[in-house]
C-alpha cells in the first residue's frame, strides 16, 4: 500500500522527503510532482524498480525513459552534448523540457533506448523534487505519470493514490501539477526535432 506525503510545495518538510529516498533505495516507485504533470520515478541502478516502473506506465523497452537530474553539472555524467547542444538546453533549464541525448556508459544499457542508446535527460523546474533531487544525490529515473491505455498525465495525488495504492511505494502530494507533459526535443541529429509539444513552449527554443 503506497504512503501518502504531504509536502509543502516550496518548503517540503526534509523529514518527509528523507523517508522518500529510503523507499527509492529500498527498490520503491514513486509518484512525485513536476513542473509538468506528476511522474513515476525509480532509482537508476535498480533493474527490479525499473521494470516495474515500466510494468506501471505500460511501456516496453523501446519507450524512452528519463533521468530527473538536479541541475546541469550531472549532464555531463550521463549524455554527450556539444557546445551547441549545451547553449540549447542550458536557454531553457530548468524547466518543463525534455531532451533526447547519447547517452554515456553511465547509463545502464537496460534503461537506455536499445536500438539507438539514447536517453532522455531533464532538469525540472519544481522546488520539492529538487529537494528530493538533493537528497538522494543522483538523477531519478523518470517516466510521465500516464495510465496505460490512456493519453492524458495525472496532475491530482489523491487520484493517483486510488488508482496505484499497491504498486507504488509512495506518492508524494505537494498539490495539483500541470496536466500537461513536458515538451521532447531530440538532440541526436543534424537539427533538433521536436518529438512532442507539451508544456514547454516552442518559441523559448528558437524552434
Amino acid at each position: 500500500m503506497a504512503q501518502f506525503f504531504e509536502i509543502h510545495p516550496d518548503n517540503p518538510q526534509p523529514r518527509l522527503l528523507k523517508q522518500a529516498v529510503a523507499l527509492l533505495h529500498s527498490g520503491g516507485v514513486l509518484a512525485v510532482p513536476t513542473d509538468s504533470s506528476y511522474a513515476l520515478a525509480c532509482h537508476l541502478d535498480d533493474k527490479a524498480a525499473a521494470d516495474a516502473l515500466r510494468r506501471l506506465r505500460g511501456v516496453d523497452d523501446k519507450h524512452h525513459l528519463t533521468l530527473l537530474c538536479r541541475d546541469l553539472s550531472e549532464l555531463a555524467s550521463y549524455a554527450r552534448v556539444d557546445n551547441r547542444q549545451f547553449r540549447l538546453i542550458k536557454s531553457v533549464t530548468p524547466g518543463p523540457y525534455t531532451f533526447i541525448l547519447e547517452a554515456t556508459k553511465e547509463v545502464p544499457r537496460r534503461v537506455s533506448h536499445p536500438q539507438r542508446k539514447t536517453i532522455g535527460l531533464r532538469v525540472p523546474d519544481h522546488p520539492a523534487l529538487q529537494a528530493l533531487l538533493a537528497l538522494h544525490g543522483a538523477p531519478l529515473l523518470a517516466s510521465t505519470l500516464i495510465a496505460p491505455g490512456e493519453s492524458q498525465p495525472l496532475n491530482d495525488a489523491h487520484t493517483i493514490r486510488e488508482r496505484f495504492e499497491h504498486p507504488l511505494a509512495a506518492v508524494l502530494d505537494a498539490g495539483a501539477c500541470a496536466s500537461e507533459p513536458t515538451t521532447v526535443v531530440d538532440l541526436t541529429g543534424d537539427e533538433p526535432q521536436v518529438l512532442r509539444v507539451g508544456r514547454g513552449g516552442l518559441a523559448a527554443l528558437g524552434l
